[in-house]
């Protein structure tokens, strides 16, 4: 199994007449990516790669029929226009990759969803991707080397990975497959500070897909989404069990330093390195001090939590 993404999922492309709408709906085709319909105002009636355009959302969903997700390839500031318009046409969930869209516009997006019933990861993501399966938005280039670099589920040694940085994820990924491990799926939540689904929304996912053994977090310093992971694992029953192995990227920075991205910044005391790992730590959770731990540890885990008799 998967979560988010898997070939039977029907996608639309926001913005697919430009470049990188173009370049990335090639690229999610060739990985197995279902994508049945690209979107772009003025520009109906063409094609790209054999996939139809329509001027508006309506119009795809009335041609081709249901659409699941949306992944929105165009400038930040019409970023808030497209989402809205893929949301009251029905779209249950959308990837929103550019980055520099407007805190306002993102909150605006949030309510949105929320009113409607729907989900969105980022905005500023680079998107999901399933092994084997298909892929959102512009995790692991080309379909041949990503094939290569990221593992397809293993039974009884598999992870899912939720991280806050684009390209740590695929490094995670990357580095968890040289080390003999599967991945199910690869979810970078982006790194603004208001997005959609966050860590937590994830897990809670991983924890429902029964071919992820265990969750691995690249966390970062600055917002909350490592704590409330925290409360989660500590909650037993009703949260999250399976084993989580994390690390916390951001140990130097000083309070009012900004490490990365717009959503990991220390400010007034809150979201520090060292309380998000001591709560995950207090939580049950297994906290790497070094990223180059990350992959031995996470197998030693998965060892020590394989079910008897497998």
């Amino acid at each position: 199994m998967s979560i988010i993404i898997d070939q039977t999922k029907r996608v639309l492309v926001q913005g697919i007449t430009g470049r990188e709408g173009r370049a990335r709906t090639k690229l999610m085709r060739e990985f197995g990516t279902n994508v049945v319909a690209g979107c772009t105002p003025g520009k109906g009636g063409q094609s790209v790669e054999d996939v139809p355009v329509f001027d508006a959302v309506s119009d795809a969903i009335a041609d081709v029929g249901q659409i699941d997700i949306s992944v929105v390839f165009v400038p930040a500031p019409l970023v808030k226009g497209a989402a809205i318009e893929a949301i009251q046409a029905g779209i249950n969930l959308l990837v929103l990759v550019p980055d520099r869209v407007p805190l306002w516009d993102a909150m605006e997006i949030a309510a949105v969803a929320k009113d409607h019933g729907a989900s969105f990861i980022g905005p500023n993501t680079l998107g999901v991707l399933s092994p084997g399966k298909a892929v959102l938005g512009m995790i692991g280039g080309r379909a041949d080397a990503a094939r290569q670099w990221f593992n397809e589920p293993i039974a009884h040694r598999t992870v899912g990975v939720i991280s806050r940085s684009g390209g740590m994820t695929s490094s995670c990924g990357y580095y968890l497959s040289r080390a003999g491990i599967g991945i199910s799926t690869l979810v970078h939540v982006g790194g603004d500070s208001v997005i959609g689904l966050a860590i937590p929304d994830v897990a809670e996912m991983f924890q429902q897909d029964q071919a992820t053994d265990a969750i691995v977090v690249f966390g970062e310093i600055g917002g909350s989404q490592e704590e409330r992971l925290a409360q989660l694992v500590a909650s037993g029953g009703g949260g999250v069990t399976k084993p989580i192995i994390a690390y916390i990227g951001g140990a130097a920075a000083k309070e009012g330093t900004r490490f990365s991205h717009a959503g990991a910044i220390i400010e007034h005391g809150r979201g520090t390195h060292a309380a998000k790992v001591s709560a995950l730590r207090e939580a049950g959770a297994t906290v790497v001090d070094s990223f180059g731990d990350l992959p031995q540890t996470t197998l030693d885990v998965l060892t020590k939590y394989q079910p008897a008799g497998s």
